[in-house]
């Protein structure tokens, strides 16, 4: 009916495709910072085939025995639990940017801007407060990452794998790390666009509904 008409029209709305954006950046966001935190680690010996390691990089370490490879899982261990406090942020953060423009459709579906115009300016509020919020988040986001990479475990790890001759162990971000820095880039703008299009929005459902007191 023409309940129905209207909830899918708002779907092909400015705030509404630009929700639908944040949703794709959010979902990336938590994709890369799952990859970068994701993998448990731990050197895979050629007695123990079947680690991640062994699938990665098409065979198992044969180049490490005794006290070495027991070193390389210690380091393995180490880094691993150095990345996964921010990893988890990362991903924590990514979680709710998900959840936020989800929230932001459905309250746009059901027609809540329309009863409740002074909606859009929370949601312009809401929207600025997370575009300047994603700035420190991604400076300390690449702040902590780059400590870990420069960390003793960091480098000790990287020249134990280089000496037997392994790639993949530098001490440097890798490409979801920074894919995820450059989505973020992306989404703080998709909201900062969003809150524009909020206040925009706003006006227009003010002066239709002065329309009927006018005439």
């Amino acid at each position: 009916g023409p309940l129905e008409r209207r909830r899918c029209r708002y779907l092909r709305t400015g705030r509404a495709c630009c929700q639908m954006v944040e949703v794709l950046l959010a979902a990336l966001v938590l994709v890369c910072s799952s990859v970068s935190g994701g993998s448990a680690g731990g050197y895979t010996g050629l007695p123990a085939l079947g680690g991640i390691y062994y699938y990665q990089y098409g065979g198992a370490y044969s180049g490490f025995s005794g006290a070495e490879g027991e070193r390389a899982q210690q380091l393995d261990q180490r880094f691993y639990l150095l990345k996964l406090p921010i990893a988890r942020a990362a991903m924590a953060v990514g979680g709710c940017l998900l959840v936020f423009p989800c929230i932001l459709i459905l309250v746009g579906v059901l027609g809540v801007p329309w009863h409740f115009p002074a909606w859009l300016l929370i949601e312009c509020t809401l929207d600025i407060a997370i575009a300047v919020g994603t700035v420190p988040a991604l400076y300390y986001f690449f702040h902590c990452l780059l400590g870990v990479y420069n960390s003793s475990v960091c480098k000790e790890r990287e020249q134990l794998y280089q000496s037997k001759g392994y790639q993949g162990f530098s001490c440097s971000l890798h490409g979801a790390e920074i894919a995820a820095g450059l989505l973020g880039c992306m989404a703080t703008v998709a909201y900062l666009f969003s809150a524009g299009l909020a206040v925009r929005a706003y006006r227009t459902v003010h002066q239709q509904k002065q329309k009927p007191v006018q005439l």
